[in-house]
C-alpha cells in the first residue's frame, strides 16, 4: 500500500507503542502525521523530539468524545488505533474498560467510516488467547481469555471485522505479545515486571518472583512492535489478525536472572507464593506475520533489556547501575 504524501493519524500516539510508531513514520515520505492522545498514560516528553518535524502535530483528546475524535480523523488516509486502558486498570475498573476499550473503539471505527479512511491498524493483544492451550500459539487458537482487558480486545477485533463486512473499512489487527522498552511506564501502579524488578534492584532488595518462576512469555521490544505496525500498514492484507512477537519462550526466572546479570547485581531471587496471575504460558507463533506482513523481530531480549535499562537510567530518580 502506498503511503507517500498521506495523512496519518496515530490515536494514542504519545504512549509507549504509539510514540515509536510515529518515530518510524517520520522516516517515511508521508505528508502529515497527527497524534491524538489524552495523556492518561502517554506523555508529551515521549513526542517532543518528534514535534521538531514540521509534518507532526498533536491534539489532546479522548476517543470517548465523538466530536473531538471526528475532528482528528477528518482528512486522514490511514489510522493507527492504540488508545486503551491496560490489563490491571481494566481489572480494577471494568466499567471504564468498557467505555474506553469497547465504546471508544466503536467511536474510532465509526469515525473512520464517516471520513473514508483507507485503512485502520488496530492494536489488539495476545490477551485474547488467555492461557495457551497449545504452544506456540497460532492465530486460530481459541479465545481462552478470562480477563476484562482480553474481553475488550476480543470485542474490538469483532467490531473491526463487522465494520469491514458492513461498511468495507479495511483493517489489520495486531496481537502483541509482551511489549517492553524505552518509554515504558515506570511510575504508576500498573508497571511491568521488568520495571518492578529494576525498582527492587535499585533499592538493594532481592527481586521477588511469585511462584516458581516457570511462567513463560514472549517478550518483544517496542521498536519491533512499531516496525510491525508500519509493515501492516504497507501490506495489501486486510480483514485479518497477526501475532506480533519474537516467538521465543522466556520464563520469569530467566528474565530476572538476565536482569541481575546485566545490572551486575549479586542479589538472590526471593520466591513468594503465587499471587494474582492472569496468564502463565503465552508464546506466539510468528510465521504468519513473517509471511504475509514481511515482519520479523530484530532485537533480541538481552540487547533490548540493555536498551531499556540505559533509557531508564536517564529518567529522574531511577537507575544506580551501568550497562
Amino acid at each position: 500500500m502506498e503511503i507517500r504524501n498521506s495523512k496519518i493519524l496515530v490515536i494514542g500516539g504519545a504512549g509507549l507503542i504509539g510514540s515509536h510508531i510515529v518515530e518510524e513514520l517520520v522516516q517515511e515520505d508521508v505528508g502529515q502525521l497527527v497524534i491524538l492522545d489524552n495523556f492518561t498514560r502517554g506523555k508529551l516528553e515521549n513526542i517532543e523530539h518528534l514535534l521538531q518535524d514540521d509534518r507532526v502535530e498533536y491534539h489532546e483528546g479522548d476517543i470517548t468524545h465523538v466530536d473531538v475524535l471526528d475532528h482528528a480523523v477528518k482528512g486522514a488516509d490511514y489510522v493507527f488505533h492504540l488508545a486503551a486502558l491496560w490489563l490491571l486498570h481494566c481489572h480494577e475498573f471494568p466499567r471504564a474498560s468498557f467505555e474506553v476499550n469497547i465504546a471508544g473503539t466503536f467511536n474510532v471505527l465509526e469515525a473512520c467510516v464517516k471520513n473514508d479512511v483507507e485503512k485502520l491498524i488496530y492494536s489488539s493483544s495476545a490477551s485474547v488467547y488467555g492461557d495457551a492451550l497449545e504452544s506456540p500459539i497460532m492465530e486460530d487458537h481459541p479465545y481462552n481469555n478470562r480477563t476484562f482487558y482480553g474481553a475488550t480486545k476480543i470485542a474490538g477485533e469483532h467490531m473491526c471485522r463487522a465494520f469491514f463486512h458492513r461498511y468495507g473499512l479495511p483493517y489489520v489487527g495486531l496481537r502483541y505479545m509482551n511489549v517492553y522498552g524505552p518509554r515504558q511506564d515506570y511510575k504508576s501502579a500498573y508497571t511491568s515486571v521488568i520495571m518492578k524488578v529494576l525498582d527492587q534492584i535499585d533499592l538493594g532488595k532481592s527481586p521477588v518472583v511469585y511462584g516458581d518462576g516457570s511462567q513463560a512469555y514472549d517478550f518483544i521490544h517496542v521498536r519491533d512492535i512499531a516496525r510491525a505496525n508500519v509493515c501492516a500498514l504497507k501490506s495489501n492484507t486486510t480483514d485479518d489478525f497477526y501475532n506480533v512477537g519474537c516467538g521465543i519462550k522466556t520464563t520469569i526466572k530467566e528474565l530476572v536472572e538476565l536482569l541481575l546479570e546485566l545490572t551486575e547485581c549479586d542479589l538472590e531471587i526471593q520466591y513468594e507464593p503465587a499471587g494474582l496471575t492472569f496468564v502463565t504460558n503465552r508464546v506466539g507463533n510468528i510465521e504468519k506475520a513473517e509471511c504475509e506482513l514481511d515482519f520479523k523481530s530484530e532485537i533480541d531480549l538481552k540487547q533490548g533489556l540493555v536498551d531499556t535499562i540505559r533509557w531508564r537510567n536517564q529518567q529522574p530518580d531511577t537507575g544506580i547501575y551501568s550497562v
